[in-house]
């Protein structure tokens, strides 16, 4: 087995820019990391190191096992995290969560543009791939959809038992298929179906490779 990170990798880890996974440290901080499979220097000038989603995974574990169905992701306090629709603390909207939601989405597409090798930034990166759930959320939130509240309709970004999707529910077809655009533009790929009990529709959105 992979010996855990030591203490001071560990802090360079938690220390990571919680959206594009930007690394500070000392060079042997960097390359021990590196050669754990939990960051990679990138290429292109200024040659700035990043976590890898096995990073990601490592900054974000808990003590606890995993059940065996699916979670909903729940970032680590004082973390950005877009809003996935029903949290019982929701963060207070208005223009400050803005600003904030527009930086991370467009953090996001650097790390696109930075981690796939053709620099392309029209299709999702391994970052979420690991966390699809908080990425959809992103995509709708920075879009402008609203994601349901304590009193309010919206949308609602859920963990699913398959791999790489995520259903996406909201409160009438023309917000359902204006997620669906938001999504496919975003470099998704989604469906609708119906559940068979609730009869109620969804998505079902998976990030697209090409």
């Amino acid at each position: 087995m992979t010996r855990p990170p030591t203490a001071a990798q560990r802090r360079v880890i938690e220390a990571a820019d919680a959206v594009t996974g930007r690394l500070r440290g000392t060079e042997a901080q960097l390359a021990a990391l590196v050669k754990r499979g939990l960051a990679f220097r990138h290429p292109r000038p200024p040659h700035d190191h990043f976590l890898t989603p096995a990073g990601h995974r490592t900054r974000e574990a808990v003590p606890d096992a995993a059940p065996e169905a699916p979670r909903e992701e729940r970032p680590a306090a004082g973390v950005f995290a877009a809003r996935v629709g029903g949290e019982e603390e929701a963060p207070p909207s208005g223009p400050a969560r803005r600003r904030e939601v527009h930086g991370a989405w467009q953090g996001l597409l650097e790390l696109r543009r930075m981690t796939h090798p053709d620099g392309a930034t029209d299709r999702p990166c391994g970052w979420e791939r690991a966390h699809l759930v908080r990425a959809a959320a992103l995509a709708l939130e920075a879009a402008g959809h609203h994601p349901a509240g304590g009193d309010t309709d919206g949308y609602r970004v859920r963990a699913t038992p398959q791999p790489e999707a995520v259903a996406v529910y909201a409160p009438d077809a023309e917000s359902l298929a204006a997620c669906a655009a938001t999504l496919e533009g975003a470099g998704w790929q989604t469906g609708e179906y119906t559940e068979p009990r609730s009869r109620a529709r969804y998505l079902l959105a998976s990030p697209r490779r090409v």
